[in-house]
């Protein structure tokens, strides 16, 4: 196993000891649902075949051994939710043994109760991953092309009042990481443009006055600053800003907003190093040599005035919406958010982003984005995360969909979430767009694919119906269309898991699972195909 899945299993492990071992929360009244725990280890044994349709006709089977441990505490001052499982699979014949580790933590605990707090996220998960382009959350049992994707942050929050100012601020540093499959080494030696790792810092503050303190409109100044040190050519993204803001209220539930203020943004990056005849050498990974003795090549620099106008608009506490425009990178911005939830079992959701990183900033952004209160959906199959969060605010891809190349990009894109939960039949639905412009140097091997886009669409679907009497069935869908202006070979994938499971007791359950996975990327010669099917047993602890 390697150093970092063994780091992110510590991680995890320290992450759910805290939880754990956090004072139980008081019972709560009845239709109170502040302070609740729930903890819920198990332990599964499953015989796995997988059947190649396409473009062979190989039979593999396994014995799966695997354990985890679902949670979720909920305090009046601490909240934390989390989902990790590790498993081990035994093959038979052609079969390899192999082992992996999946999870995702959130939580969150008050320093100083109604000001400071402390956030935390981890993510652990399995992907395939085509060319350094396309990626898709659902690897086979022991496939050879997985690649394992990481991720970690922690970092303090405040939110609290002096007088008649809000003062609101966070400070967060993250880690991200891809341990790319030993498949996507080029014999040729083709280099291999995918995420390495890197390392992230964003922190910013506000202070404003709310509308009525004083004066009839609110005002804000606020200021703050992004970083990502990419690996890869020593890339390095970095944002700092300065703006101030009014909120102008037209109703009782209505407001504009607008902001105007200064922001620097700039990428730059060394170059790779380079052999006698010019050409960039390649290491052992697969990727290209940072010449550290290279100088820091600007790839992108702007500099200037920004600013936005938009409007808020809170008619219930069901429902809420926030859109803006404005000058942002040197070009038109557009952002929003709009969340509605008629009642507690369901939750609609639409999401507008636009922002400058790299693949680790975009990770850490999603996962700190996720509320402390979610449940994360699983292949029935391999216990993989499906890369489908459900919280309470609705239903969000987790982020590990979209190109996966070290380059840093602007991203933009949006999504549409649905829920229902919970009830006899849960639902939950996602579809997405991601747009990735790359950003490189000139006089650098990124330079070729400066401008260059790569675009995936998305759509993720869960459903889950109790069946009275102990019976449960469930079933998972995706698929994911991914296409390159660049060299990175396009992707499309989907498939789809059904799964019955039956209580045979309190704590014993038997599960029965089948599952087709289908891939087309021009990254291999021929399509692929297989059919997957699983038999076992469950206890819960």
């Amino acid at each position: 196993m390697s150093p970092a899945l063994r780091a992110c299993m510590a991680t995890l492990a320290m992450m759910l000891s805290a939880i754990v071992g956090a004072p139980a929360a008081a019972q709560p009244a009845q239709g109170e649902r502040e302070n609740r725990t729930f903890v819920q280890p198990y332990i599964e044994v499953s015989q796995v075949l997988t059947a190649e349709l396409t473009p062979g006709d190989n039979v593999l089977t396994f014995t799966q051994v695997a354990t985890g441990v679902d949670t979720i505490v909920q305090g009046s001052n601490s909240a934390a939710s989390l989902s990790v499982r590790y498993e081990r699979n035994f093959g038979y014949g052609e079969a390899v043994d192999s082992d992996a580790i999946s999870g995702v933590a959130r939580g969150s605990v008050g320093v100083v109760p109604r000001a400071l707090t402390l956030e935390a996220g981890a993510l652990a998960s399995r992907a395939r991953i085509d060319g350094g382009g396309g990626v898709t959350t659902n690897p086979l049992v022991a496939e050879d092309q997985t690649s394992e994707i990481f991720s970690l942050y922690a970092g303090p929050t405040l939110a609290t009042r002096a007088g008649i100012l809000d003062i609101t601020g966070s400070a967060f540093v993250g880690y991200n990481r891809i341990e790319v499959s030993d498949s996507l080494l080029s014999e040729e030696g083709e280099p291999l443009d995918a995420f390495d790792e890197s390392v992230t810092y964003a922190g910013q503050i506000r202070l404003a006055t709310r509308p009525g303190d004083g004066l009839p409109v609110g005002i804000g100044v606020g200021a703050g600053g992004f970083q990502e040190d990419v690996d890869t050519l020593d890339q390095r993204v970095r944002d700092v800003y300065l703006r101030g803001d009014v909120t102008v209220p037209i109703t009782e539930n209505a407001a504009i907003v607008g902001g105007i203020g200064y922001e620097d943004v700039e990428v730059s990056s060394r170059d790779a190093l380079r052999d006698g005849d010019g050409n960039p050498l390649i290491g052992d990974d697969g990727r290209f040599i940072t010449d550290a003795e290279s100088p820091r090549l600007i790839a992108y620099d702007v500099d200037g005035l920004i600013w936005d106008v938009g409007v808020i608009w809170n008619p219930s506490r069901r429902t809420a919406l926030s859109a803006t425009v404005g000058r942002r990178y040197a070009s038109t911005t557009y952002f929003g958010n709009f969340t509605y939830t008629p009642d507690s079992r369901s939750a609609f959701a639409i999401n507008v982003y636009d922002g400058l990183t790299g693949f680790g900033g975009a990770l850490t952004n999603s996962l700190s984005g996720l509320g402390a209160d979610f449940s994360a959906t699983r292949n029935a199959l391999t216990g993989d995360l499906s890369g489908l969060v459900v919280g309470e605010d609705g239903a969000s891809e987790l982020g590990t969909l979209g190109s996966t190349r070290s380059t840093a990009f602007r991203g933009r894109g949006g999504s549409v979430s649905y829920q229902r939960t919970p009830g006899r039949t849960n639902a939950a639905l996602v579809a997405g767009y991601d747009r990735r412009t790359f950003i490189g140097a000139e006089g650098t091997v990124f330079e070729p694919i400066d401008g260059q886009r790569d675009e995936s669409y998305y759509v993720l679907g869960s459903l889950g119906r109790d069946l009275g009497r102990g019976g449960f069935l469930s079933a998972n869908a995706y698929v994911n269309w991914f296409t390159s202006e660049t060299d990175a070979a396009d992707l499309t994938a989907y498939g789809a898991s059904v799964a019955y499971d039956r209580a045979l007791s309190s704590r014993l359950s038997a599960r029965a699972a089948v599952a087709v996975d289908y891939f087309d990327s021009e990254f291999s010669d021929s399509d692929f195909a297989a059919a997957s099917v699983l038999v076992g047993l469950r206890l819960n602890l």
